[in-house]
């Protein structure tokens, strides 16, 4: 690895009934990248007629999270009400905060038609003082997210703030995290002014200090580092990071600064599923009637 470059990180292959995750974050070296705590890439994954995803209703707590699509479409239904389809760069943002349930379904034109998906889903954990803030959820369509142009690169900011812009998705802590279309012989320059970054190569190639990059790979940067990074092959980039938020901890949905909230939202959801949901600290979204149970384990 070169000086500029801290870890590189392979995603974990994990399969979920026939459609694969690469699992980047969290990582055993390095738990979270700025105020991001969780980091899959979906697929690419094709679905044939018939068939697709169906996440059934599960808990969130102390997080906020993004789906970012670059093919195929999702419904997202929630405990608010929110019944929302999300389509390639657009937002979904769901701020978890003290409790929020929801569901992630393919939507029956698409089940019957089939579809390809790719995309990339991340936890952006809150700050301690935000951790129980009231649920949210905010739909932003990709043509209401700024998008920054460099020679052979376009940029859609997805949250935060970086290069001059600002994205109307409500952060709670210093962030920036775009998606990059970039051309063979861009140069990419990192935003300066966050403690940590890093960069994760989807497809293509960037050649990083001299260092070849292939996608499929997270490559997260030393602070202050000013690398060079050329793009060697039409890319598919993301751009990520923030302010260091400190330790969390995670437990299947759970994210929280202290075990003690990670027991109570356990013992909350038990009783909200034993119960059937009536008049309990989680509920269902409208029209769903399925849950996830809480694992064994």
């Amino acid at each position: 690895m070169t000086d500029a470059v801290e870890l590189v990180i392979t995603p974990r292959t994990r399969d979920l009934g026939g459609f694969s995750v690469g699992r980047v974050l969290p990582y055993a070296k390095r738990r979270m990248v700025g105020p991001f705590v969780f980091f899959d890439e979906m697929g690419p994954a094709d679905f044939a007629p018939g068939t697709g995803i169906d996440v059934r209703p599960h808990p969130h707590i102390g997080l906020a999270t993004v789906t970012y699509m670059f093919d195929g479409e999702i419904r997202h239904r929630d405990s608010l009400g929110f019944d929302q389809i999300i389509r390639p760069g657009d937002v979904n943002w769901m701020t978890a905060g003290r409790g929020i349930t929801h569901s992630e379904r393919t939507d029956t034109p698409r089940r019957e038609s089939g579809q390809r998906i790719h995309g990339i889903q991340s936890w952006i954990a809150l700050p301690e003082d935000a951790e129980d803030t009231a649920p949210s959820f905010h739909h932003h369509p990709k043509t209401s997210l700024p998008m920054i142009e460099r020679d052979g690169m376009s940029m859609r900011l997805i949250a935060g703030s970086a290069y001059g812009a600002v994205s109307p998705v409500k952060t709670f802590s210093p962030t920036f995290y775009l998606g990059v279309e970039a051309q063979a012989g861009a140069i990419l320059e990192l935003p300066t002014e966050y403690e940590e970054r890093a960069l994760y190569v989807v497809s293509g190639n960037a050649r990083i200090d001299g260092e070849e990059h292939a996608g499929g790979r997270m490559i997260v940067f030393r602070e202050g580092a000013t690398p060079h990074i050329e793009i060697t092959a039409a890319s598919q980039l993301m751009l990520l990071g923030g302010a260091p938020l400190g330790q969390r901890l995670i437990w299947w949905n759970l994210v929280a600064t202290t075990q003690a909230r990670i027991d109570q939202a356990k013992t909350d959801w038990i009783a909200s599923t034993d119960a059937r949901f009536a008049d309990t600290v989680f509920s269902l979204p409208p029209s769903e009637s399925e849950f996830t149970p809480l694992p064994e384990n």
